[in-house]
C-alpha cells in the first residue's frame, strides 16, 4: 500500500533541539518560571470553585495522546487538600479514551477556564481513577451519582496569563459564530461514517435526547 507524503513531512527548517528552540524563543522570565506553585493555594481553589469547564489532557503508553473537554456545574471539580483534586466521571460516549490513558499512564495536565476571565489555571500532575462509593455520593447531581471519579495528585499548579484569550477574543460575544455556519452533528456523522438508513434529522434527533436524559 502506498502512503502519501503530508505537508507535514514536507515542511523543512525544523527546530530539533531545545538549543535552537531558545535562540528563537529567548529565555523565561524569572517570574514566569517560578510562577508554578506546585500546590491548590487560596487562589486556585477559588479559580476552580467558579469554573464549570476543564481540558483533560492524557496519554496512553504509547505515546498518543488525547484532551477531552470536561463540562459540569461551576466547581465540579473538588479540591480535597493542597495536592488532590478530584472530577466527576460523568455519563458520555464510552470510548474511556482519558480513563484507558490514565490506566496506561497516569500523567494528567488540566486546563481550568471561567467564562469571562481571560486568565486560565494549569493543573499537571498524576491520576487514578476511585470507584469509592462515598467520593462519588458527594459529586451526585440530580439524584444522579456518577459510576467513578478521576482522583489528581497535584505537582503543577499555576495560572496562565490572557495572551491567548486576548489574541482569539474568545469571550467576545459579538465574535461568536452562528450555529448554521457549520453542519450539525448528525450531519457530519452521516457524513463521516456514511451512516444510512436514517436521515440527519433523526440523527440530530437522538443527539438532543441523549442531552436531555444523560448530562449526570
Amino acid at each position: 500500500m502506498t502512503v502519501e507524503t503530508t505537508a507535514f513531512e514536507q515542511i523543512g527548517d525544523r527546530v530539533t533541539t531545545h538549543e535552537q528552540l531558545r535562540a528563537i524563543v529567548g529565555e523565561v522570565s524569572p517570574l514566569a518560571k517560578a510562577k508554578d506553585i506546585g500546590r491548590l493555594d487560596e487562589h486556585c481553589r477559588a479559580f476552580i470553585a467558579r469554573s464549570p469547564f476543564a481540558l483533560l489532557g492524557t496519554a496512553g503508553a504509547a505515546g498518543f495522546c488525547d484532551v477531552s473537554p470536561r463540562g459540569d456545574l461551576p466547581g465540579f471539580a473538588r479540591v480535597l487538600d493542597d495536592h488532590t483534586l478530584v472530577l466527576p466521571e460523568r455519563p458520555g460516549n464510552r470510548r474511556t479514551d482519558s480513563l484507558s490513558n490514565i490506566l496506561e499512564n497516569p500523567q494528567v495536565g488540566l486546563l481550568f477556564l471561567v467564562p469571562g476571565i481571560e486568565e486560565t489555571l494549569r493543573v499537571n500532575g498524576r491520576a487514578g481513577i476511585s470507584a469509592n462509593a462515598e467520593l462519588l455520593a458527594a459529586m451526585a447531581v440530580e439524584g444522579k451519582t456518577p459510576r467513578l471519579a478521576i482522583v489528581v495528585e497535584v505537582r503543577e499548579a499555576y495560572l496562565h496569563c490572557a495572551k491567548a484569550f486576548r489574541r482569539s477574543q474568545l469571550w467576545d460575544a459579538s465574535r461568536y459564530a452562528r450555529r448554521d455556519e457549520l453542519p450539525s452533528l448528525g450531519c457530519i456523522l452521516r457524513d463521516q461514517l456514511h451512516v444510512e438508513n436514517v436521515t440527519v434529522e433523526e440523527l440530530d434527533a437522538q443527539l438532543e435526547a441523549s442531552y436531555r436524559t444523560t448530562l449526570f
